[in-house]
């Protein structure tokens, strides 16, 4: 406890750089992986093949991968540029998986209704599609955010300040209070952006929930 009272500015700002990186990875793996499970449900051979690099970009380990993504992009070893990078490979061979599903569980029937008053692909896409899979990638989006804050932490061996730099620290100079610290505001943050993701879940998807008179009126029904 003494050392969180002399170190809390610096936990603080621990915190702020994690949440940061955290944050851009997942915005930047939502936006790539979003697309790519739309194409992967509806071509199902390019799904297929879409699938099964993102499995394999998956189980390769991050260490590796963030010495190499300093030689495929030229960013320095050492920089946010590079975990930001690593974590949304890891995002995206997540995330799409999810996408995929919930764009292939659309009703075919509500498609055809849509395309027969007039909507175009563009708006097939953005007023049915989109809305309907919202769910799936809601579910995959808070996945995914646990997922990166947890990964976060490996910038720390290569540099990079993050919460995970409390582990190693820790570690080197032998302070447990540190690694606890480290640990505890690494998993407060991850049930926080999971929360968070909930919430705009909910906000995004009112209309997949039963109104309260309607929920009401249908419980005094069958009674």
């Amino acid at each position: 406890m003494t050392w969180l009272t002399h170190a809390w500015p610096q936990v603080l700002d621990l915190g702020r750089a994690h949440l940061a990186l955290s944050a851009l990875a997942v915005v930047a793996s939502v936006v790539l992986a979003v697309p790519l499970g739309y194409l992967a449900a509806r071509r199902p051979r390019l799904g297929a093949a879409v699938t099964s690099t993102m499995s394999v970009l998956y189980a390769i380990p991050a260490l590796p991968l963030l010495v190499v993504i300093p030689v495929v992009l030229g960013t320095p070893l050492r920089s946010s540029a590079t975990v930001v990078a690593a974590l949304t490979c890891y995002g995206v061979a997540l995330m799409v998986r999810s996408a995929a599903d919930g764009f292939t569980a659309v009703d075919p029937g509500v498609r055809q209704a849509a395309e027969a008053v007039g909507h175009s692909r563009w708006s097939l896409w953005w007023h049915v599609d989109l809305p309907l899979a919202t769910p799936a990638l809601v579910a995959g989006a808070r996945v995914l955010c646990v997922s990166t804050v947890g990964l976060v932490t490996i910038g720390a061996l290569v540099g990079v300040p993050s919460l995970g730099t409390l582990f190693t620290d820790g570690f080197q100079r032998g302070i447990p209070a540190e690694i606890v610290t480290g640990i505890l505001a690494t998993v407060a943050l991850g049930l926080a952006l999971d929360g968070t993701c909930a919430l705009v879940g909910r906000a995004l998807t009112r209309w997949d929930r039963p109104a309260p008179h309607r929920s009401r009126a249908r419980d005094g029904g069958a009674g």
